[in-house]
């Protein structure tokens, strides 16, 4: 479909002469910007800031993920620092913030809740 209204666009400026050709390319190079912006851009730039959300969130108990694969919870944050405790023999670690892949919120509502 999107072939064909290109080629319109041609047979349409050989219609018109020189300046109709300008004009049709001037367009055709518009609406190629402006699909790459909705299908490429724009979806990037909201992962981008879903993720810096959920970086901004992390709070002392989450467990988190790293983008190398260690998992561990949260012991202490310090600006772009986390000192996390992995396993049960409680090592820790200091990883940067932009390392976290993934973060599980600790419950501690439900937690009180069950236990009662």
């Amino acid at each position: 479909m999107q072939s064909f209204n290109f080629f319109l666009l041609e047979a349409a400026a050989d219609q018109q002469g020189p300046m109709g050709s300008g004009l049709s390319s001037i367009l055709l190079m518009v609406a190629m910007v402006g699909i790459f912006y909705f299908l490429l851009i724009r979806p990037q730039k909201k992962r981008e800031k879903k993720t810096q959300e959920m970086r901004s969130s992390i709070e002392v108990g989450d467990g988190i993920t790293t983008v190398g694969g260690i998992v561990g919870r949260v012991v202490s944050i310090k600006d772009e620092t986390l000192l996390i405790e992995t396993g049960s023999d409680r090592n820790k670690l200091r990883i940067q913030r932009w390392a976290v892949q993934d973060v599980e919120k600790l419950k501690l509502e439900e937690e009180k809740s069950t236990a009662k």
